[in-house]
């Protein structure tokens, strides 16, 4: 059985920027719901759970044809959420070591990061997400995701990333979602990304 991450903080951390009342139903309504669906579409597929959760979308036509739409869909909307409250913390951090390194060589520094990663976030068009990714050369970049679509379905390494569908902030912002943005930097957490950019090209 796939299962969501547990929220790495209380509800009420993320206060101001995110409220306690949109993180609880965030958490508890929309993202496990699709841990939910995920689960009874692998049940239907009589799925036994030879992959990891990271590994499904890669592997989505071993699944009957019937079923591999909502697979891949809730799947993404497990492994998204995942990332994106691993993006977020009490106390806000910026990238460290390789990561951080890389960061400077492609985009001058981590404010310009910031800059490019939030002119993108503003592109996109309805629901969706706006990720960090590495690609297996370690080279990074800004991609935007509709839906429910995981990077790691392009042989990206997503590191980072902004929930962008209207259950992020529509109860604390409103039709302000340009607001959201801004805020969620008070809250942006680069532990996560730094140690799985720094584990993977550590030797690069």
């Amino acid at each position: 059985m796939e299962e969501v991450i547990a929220l790495p903080y209380a509800y009420d951390d993320l206060e101001p920027d995110i409220n306690e009342e949109t993180v609880d139903i965030h958490y508890n309504k929309h993202h496990k719901n699709y841990e939910k669906k995920l689960n009874e579409y692998l049940k239907k597929s009589d799925y036994d759970y030879n992959y990891n959760l990271e590994e499904i979308p890669k592997h989505i036509d071993e699944f009957p044809i019937i079923y591999r739409g909502e697979i891949l869909y809730n799947a993404g909307g497990v492994l998204n959420h995942n990332l994106y409250w691993e993006s977020l913390g009490k106390n806000k951090s910026n990238p460290k070591g390789k990561l951080l390194e890389k960061i400077n060589e492609k985009y001058g520094s981590f404010e310009n990061l910031k800059r490019t990663f939030n002119e993108t976030a503003k592109y996109l068009v309805g629901s969706g997400y706006t990720f960090l990714v590495a690609n297996k050369n370690g080279d990074l970049n800004i991609v935007n995701m509709v839906n429910q679509e995981t990077p790691i379905s392009y042989d990206f390494i997503p590191l980072f990333t902004i929930d962008l569908w209207e259950h992020a902030y529509y109860l604390q912002y409103k039709n302000e979602k340009n607001k959201y943005i801004e805020a969620f930097w008070n809250k942006a957490n680069f532990d996560n990304a730094s140690k799985t950019y720094n584990e993977l090209f550590k030797a690069n």
